[in-house]
């Protein structure tokens, strides 16, 4: 299927790369930590038969600019500028970080018809959010050393990549790629706020919410799961059996297809 590459013009003056694939109501996939357009390309093919789907590189990844200082407010801005693009308003689905600045941009009022997200990586535990926010801390240091690949090898190990694998990310021809993006990991950690999943912040969510997890993921991450589609005033959540945060597009879109069709 065809593919139309354009630029969204920020209200910074940033520029934000996106790519437009399909026909029908438009339908915008944010993606997650060291993710860009092409990243959520699969998915995007596979709902393009029904809907206008556009994926976007979040600034400072890909052919998007940056502008300093970064904000979760700019980022916030940079879908309301794809939405515009889109046509005004737009069916939403977020994944992972992604999913938590998509919940955000809901709150802050963005004009979104429904919202999917896949496993916003809030916590529960207050113990797990601290170990969160010292893993970021740790992250900052290694970025402010120049120490890219470091960080990045930091933000696997602490989504639970064992070492070894790690190790041979970091001898392949994809490394350099992934290592660009290392500076992107402190903009997600400030999206994701404290780690909590924000309750008060959800509460003013208006739109239709699904909340999707997977059944194979960690148990944290499934309880934050609920917990997020508990505080959304219009939230469901749904389960998609054998899955993991790693989620199959192929596994995925059908549910999508369906809830953005309601």
């Amino acid at each position: 299927m065809s593919t139309a590459v354009m630029k969204a013009e920020s209200a910074d003056g940033t520029l934000i790369a996106c790519e437009r694939r399909g026909s029908g109501p438009a339908l915008v996939l944010v993606g997650g930590a060291l993710c860009t357009a092409a990243s959520d390309a699969p998915l995007a093919e596979l709902l393009a038969p029904r809907f206008s789907v556009f994926t976007y590189d979040r600034r400072g990844r890909g052919a998007s600019g940056d502008t300093a200082p970064y904000s979760v407010g700019r980022e916030i801005e940079d879908l309301a500028a794809v939405i515009g693009a889109a046509g005004g308003h737009a069916a939403v689905h977020g994944t992972s970080s992604g999913a938590a600045l998509a919940l955000r941009a809901a709150a802050a009022g963005l004009p979104i018809t429904h919202l999917s997200v896949y496993e916003p990586p809030f916590a529960t535990d207050p113990a797990a959010a601290q170990g969160n926010t010292e893993y970021a801390g740790r992250t900052a240091a290694l970025l402010a050393r120049g120490r890219r690949g470091d960080a990045v090898a930091a933000f696997m190990a602490a989504t639970g990549m064992p070492e070894e694998a790690v190790d041979g990310l970091r001898v392949l021809p994809l490394w350099s790629g992934i290592e660009a993006l290392a500076h992107t990991l402190a903009y997600d950690h400030e999206v994701m706020g404290d780690g909590m999943v924000p309750t008060a912040l959800l509460a003013s969510v208006t739109a239709r919410v699904m909340v999707v997890d997977g059944g194979a993921s960690p148990a944290g991450m499934r309880d934050a799961a609920r917990a997020v589609a508990t505080a959304l005033p219009h939230g469901r959540h749904r389960t998609l059996t054998g899955q993991t945060h790693e989620v199959a597009p192929h596994v995925l879109a059908p549910t999508l297809v369906r809830f953005f069709a309601e």
